[in-house]
C-alpha cells in the first residue's frame, strides 16, 4: 500500500517539481517537434504515459532478478517490447494520426524520460510506487505538451484541436480567431517552440520563487511534504 503523503510527494514530483519538460528538460525532441498542435501533443503524451507506467511496474517487479551489470540492456528490452505494442495499437486504431506522429512513437524506446525514471526510481522502489511515478511523470509531460501545442496552434493558425477528427470521427477543429487570420509562422516552427517553452520555464521558476517566499514567510505550513531522495524508497524510513 501507499500512504497519502507518499502519493502526494510522487504526484507533486511528477506534475511540478521534477516536471520532465519544465524542470528536467528531458525528451525535448518530441516535445518540440510534435507540439505543433494540441491533438498530436496529447496523443503522443498518452502513448508515453502508457509505456512509462507499464515499464516502471515491470522493472520494479523484476528488480531483484535483474543483474546490476546488465540492467540497462534489460531495461531497454522491456521498454522496446512495450513500445512495439503501443506502436501496433496506434497503427491499428489511429492510423491517420499514426502516420503524422511517424517515427516519434518508436523513438519512445530511447526517450530519456522513460529510461531515467526506470533507472532512478522503478529499479529501487516497489511496483505500486513505481507505477504511480510513471503515471504522474507522464501526466506532467502531457500537460506541458498540451499547453505548448495549444499555444503554438492558437498563435500559428488561430485554431484549437486541429486533427481531432483523426481521433474522434465527425468532430472538427475550433476556429478561435477570425477565419481570415493570416497565422503566425514563427509559432509553428521549431524556433517558436523554443521561445514558448522558455516562457513556460520562466513562468514555472517564477511560481516556485513565489511559493518559496510564502513558505519562508509562514514556515509552519510547508506547501508540500518533503520529497524523497532520488532512488530512496518513499515507504522506508532513513537509517538513524
Amino acid at each position: 500500500m501507499i500512504s497519502r503523503p507518499e502519493l502526494a510527494s510522487i504526484a507533486h514530483n511528477g506534475l511540478w517539481k521534477q516536471n520532465t519538460g519544465l524542470a528536467q528538460l528531458l525528451g525535448l525532441c518530441p516535445l518540440l517537434a510534435i507540439s505543433t498542435n494540441m491533438v498530436n501533443a496529447v496523443m503522443l503524451s498518452l502513448a508515453t504515459i502508457l509505456v512509462m507506467a507499464l515499464a516502471n511496474v515491470a522493472v520494479a517487479s523484476l528488480r531483484h532478478l535483474i543483474p546490476h551489470e546488465i540492467r540497462i540492456p534489460v531495461f531497454i528490452l522491456i521498454v522496446a517490447s512495450l513500445v512495439t505494442v503501443v506502436d501496433l495499437l496506434f497503427n491499428a486504431w489511429f492510423h491517420e494520426l499514426y502516420v503524422i506522429l511517424g517515427i516519434f512513437i518508436p523513438l519512445i524506446v530511447t526517450n530519456c524520460i522513460v529510461l531515467a525514471r526506470v533507472e532512478a526510481f522503478a529499479a529501487k522502489n516497489p511496483p505500486l510506487h513505481s507505477t504511480l511515478d510513471g503515471i504522474f511523470m507522464g501526466i506532467g509531460l502531457l500537460w506541458v505538451l498540451a499547453l505548448l501545442g495549444a499555444l503554438r496552434e492558437f498563435f500559428g493558425a488561430g485554431t484549437l484541436f486541429e486533427g481531432i477528427d483523426l481521433v474522434i470521427p465527425g468532430t472538427s477543429a475550433i476556429q478561435v480567431l477570425p477565419a481570415d487570420y493570416p497565422g503566425f509562422l514563427l509559432a509553428i516552427l521549431p524556433p517558436g517552440a523554443f521561445i514558448l517553452l522558455g516562457c513556460l520555464i520562466a513562468w514555472k521558476n517564477w511560481m516556485d520563487l513565489r511559493a518559496a517566499a510564502r513558505q519562508q514567510a509562514n514556515p509552519a505550513n510547508p506547501a508540500h511534504p518533503a520529497e524523497p531522495e532520488a532512488g530512496e524508497n518513499p515507504g522506508t524510513a532513513p537509517a538513524s
